[in-house]
């Protein structure tokens, strides 16, 4: 008997610069799921509801608050959701500047703040002279969602600017010197490829020690199909910027989109048998 799969692609709107790089990931996924022997059907996020969702064995790439609550209630009548629902809402800032150093990762030093206050003055327990302002949802939809400020006058603009978004929190992050490494990782499997977003040292690192610090954050997440970036500090030391729940994989996108069917239909056969 086939196994059948429910695959739920991002609304686009969650997707800035990347919508068909994830689009291709995401179909590339359930193509490979059907050369496994599975039915596969999709869904749009944004479009479809619980009840239209009647598999059990769900791959998504769900972003949204909306979208990942609906996704909950599927999860909650039994179905096996790969990233999971409270997964991706881990994923987002606020909870994630929390759960990533309560679990050990190295990660720079975080300040959750309303949108709606003034944030005055050098806050508590930032050290840096730079400071990053970023939206405490979603990863950034627009270029502004992450921004360096080096004045407190752009800060409380863009704080005061997030806030006629709807946006009602914000992280001010301390800014880590060094090379910013993009990665792509699939737990459970032998993929993880790294590449240099910027090199202007190219100091030497443990590439190993990248990929556990890597598969710790997912764990932490409770993620399985993940990305990030990774700041590469002048002395080879690894901090963990951020972390994404399935990325688009464009470097590698025919390789993952296997290595991500595989998990999830190892994951299914496991949960019928």
């Amino acid at each position: 008997m086939k196994l059948k799969f429910a695959g739920i692609r991002r609304k686009t709107e969650f997707s800035p610069n990347h919508v068909v790089n994830d689009l291709l990931i995401i179909n590339g996924t359930g193509e490979s799921l059907k050369g496994l022997g599975a039915d596969v059907t999709m869904y749009d996020e944004g479009v479809f509801s619980a009840d239209d969702v009647k598999e059990k064995f769900i791959f998504s790439m769900v972003q949204g608050p909306i979208g990942t609550n609906t996704l909950a209630k599927v999860e909650n009548r039994g179905a096996v959701i790969i990233n999971s629902p409270q997964s991706v809402k881990n994923c987002y800032r606020i909870n994630m500047v929390t759960l990533l150093p309560a679990a050990g990762i190295p990660f720079p030093r975080s300040l959750i703040v309303a949108t709606d206050s003034d944030v005055e003055g050098k806050e508590p327990g930032l050290n840096s002279a730079k400071i990053w302002v970023k939206r405490g949802d979603v990863h950034a939809v627009h270029k502004e969602d992450v921004t360096h400020v080096s004045t407190e006058e752009e800060k409380l603009n863009l704080l005061r600017e997030f806030h006629q978004r709807n946006i009602t929190q914000a992280i001010l992050q301390e800014h880590v010197e060094g090379d910013t490494v993009k990665f792509y990782a699939v737990r459970e499997s032998n993929l993880f490829h790294w590449y240099y977003l910027n090199g202007l040292y190219h100091t030497k690192f443990d590439e190993r020690k990248l990929h556990e610090i890597a598969t710790a954050s997912a764990e932490a997440l409770g993620l399985f199909v993940f990305g990030g970036d990774a700041i590469i500090g002048r002395d080879g030391a690894i901090t963990v910027i951020d972390i994404n729940d399935w990325p688009s994989f464009a470097p590698v996108r025919e390789k993952a989109s296997h290595h991500i069917a595989k998990l999830i239909y190892r994951k299914a056969k496991e949960y019928s048998g």
